[in-house]
C-alpha cells in the first residue's frame, strides 16, 4: 500500500490538537478488498451494563472486556490487516508491531457509539479507518465523573468532523487524553478498523 493522500491544510477540518485526518487513506479497490475479508468475519455482540449494542465487533491481537474493562491477549491479526496497519504506522512514525490491537466494528443502520475515551490500558496513539458509509465523529473536552456530577452546565460538542468512506485518522496527544468522542447514528451499514498501541505496564 502506498502512503496516504492527505487533504491540503487549507481545507482540513477543525480538529482537536493531536488529531490528523487523511480523506483518501485507501483507494476504492483497496476498500473493496478489505470489505471482502471483513464481511466474512465472525462478529461478536457488545454488551454493556446489561444492554446489547447495535454495533458488532471482532478483536485481534488484544481483546477488551466491555463489562470487566480488562484487556487480554487475543487471536493474532489476520493477514489482510497487516498492510493497512503498516501504512498507519508509517504515518504515525512508529513500528507497525506497536499497533498490537486491531478492532473491526460493524455499524448497522441506526447504530451509534456514545461518548467515551479509548480504554486507558491502550497507548497514546490510535488509528482509525472508515469504510463504506460516511459518519460524524464528535469531540468534547473530557470531564471526570466527579466533575460532571458537581455541575448542571450542559456539555457541548467542541468539534464535529465528517469521516468520509476510505478516510483514515490518527489520534494522539490532546485528542487522545483530553477529549472524548462519539459516533452518531449512521444511515446505512458502516465498518471501521481501529488500531491501538498498548500502554506500558
Amino acid at each position: 500500500m502506498a502512503a496516504p493522500s492527505r487533504i491540503p491544510h487549507l481545507f482540513a477540518p477543525d480538529v482537536p490538537g493531536g488529531f490528523e485526518y487523511s480523506e483518501r487513506f485507501v483507494t476504492a479497490a483497496e476498500e473493496r478488498e478489505l470489505l471482502d475479508f471483513i464481511e466474512r468475519l465472525d462478529f461478536s455482540q457488545v454488551a454493556m451494563r446489561g444492554v446489547v449494542a447495535k454495533r458488532r465487533i471482532a478483536h485481534f491481537g488484544w481483546t477488551y472486556g466491555y463489562y470487566s474493562r480488562r484487556s487480554e491477549p487475543g487471536p493474532p491479526l489476520p493477514a489482510f490487516l497487516l498492510a493497512v496497519r503498516a501504512r498507519f504506522a508509517e504515518w504515525a512514525g512508529i513500528d507497525a508491531e506497536l499497533f498490537v490491537e486491531a478492532l473491526v466494528t460493524e455499524y448497522p443502520p441506526d447504530a451509534t457509539i456514545g461518548w467515551h475515551r479509548d480504554a486507558p490500558m491502550f497507548g497514546d496513539v490510535v488509528a482509525g479507518l472508515s469504510l463504506r458509509t460516511p459518519c460524524r465523529m464528535k469531540f468534547r473536552p473530557h470531564v471526570s465523573p466527579a466533575a460532571v456530577r458537581s455541575t448542571a452546565a450542559p456539555r457541548r460538542t467542541s468539534h464535529d468532523i465528517e469521516l468520509a468512506p476510505r478516510s483514515g485518522y490518527l489520534m494522539s496527544g490532546a485528542a487522545r487524553s483530553e477529549f472524548e468522542h462519539s459516533i452518531p447514528a449512521v444511515s446505512s451499514t458502516r465498518y471501521s478498523i481501529t488500531f491501538r498501541t498498548l500502554r506500558a505496564r
